[in-house]
């Protein structure tokens, strides 16, 4: 298995909840009541993301390509 890292984005909304996106992986959308709380959820959204581009074969978003090339 390969690891990669992916920039998120946070911000905690007006409910008091926090928000994470990610430029690097469309489709990433997190909402979770703690930080930790979302960056574990974060962790298990990402690696279920990039489990579907490989299960369907669909080319992975550049950010996570150069990675993965680099390696």
């Amino acid at each position: 298995m390969v690891e990669v890292r992916v920039r998120i984005q946070i911000e905690r909304l007006q409910e008091g909840v926090f928000l994470a996106t990610s430029n690097e992986l469309p489709g990433m959308v997190v909402q979770a009541g703690t930080l930790a709380e979302i960056m574990e959820i974060a962790q298990d959204v990402a690696q279920a993301l990039v489990d579907s581009y490989v299960e369907h074969g669909d080319e992975l978003p550049p950010a996570l390509r150069r990675q993965v090339d680099a390696i």
